[in-house]
């Protein structure tokens, strides 16, 4: 599982890589949070259980980032570790987090949700790939 950001722009585009989807469901979720803080800042403290359902699996992206975004948001929290099921066209989540520390976490900048330009979920070579662009 790989994550990484692509420039588009003034707002970021977010990228993970996995060996099945629900695993570049999970990277791209880390690549969210790398856009705000390091994840590795993220301490495990608290779980948030997160479900989604959507007709296709581009549609089910964007609906997975801003149901974090939503939770990160409203709970006040910053999560750095993900663990996705995906069956069909719906996902179940876990997302483990703590609450956002500014003077440790230094959020570098506000994720305002997740858009349809570059939205992708795609397999190739044995992997699969999923990208979108976040509104900053």
């Amino acid at each position: 599982m790989a994550w990484s950001h692509f420039q588009h722009e003034a707002d970021i585009g977010l990228r993970g890589t996995g060996a099945d989807k629900a695993r570049a469901f999970e990277a791209i979720a880390v690549a969210l949070t790398a856009a705000i803080t390091d994840p590795a800042s993220v301490s495990c403290t608290q779980s948030v259980a997160i479900r989604c359902t959507a007709p296709n699996d581009e549609l089910l992206l964007a609906d997975w980032l801003n149901a974090v975004i939503y939770e990160m948001a409203t709970r006040r929290m910053l999560f750095g570790e993900y663990h996705v099921d995906i069956n069909g066209g719906e996902l179940t989540a876990t997302a483990c987090g703590e609450p956002v520390d500014a003077a440790r976490h230094e959020p570098a900048v506000e994720v305002k949700g997740a858009t349809y330009t570059a939205l992708a979920v795609a397999q190739a070579d044995g992997q699969w790939c999923a990208q979108c662009v976040v509104d900053v």
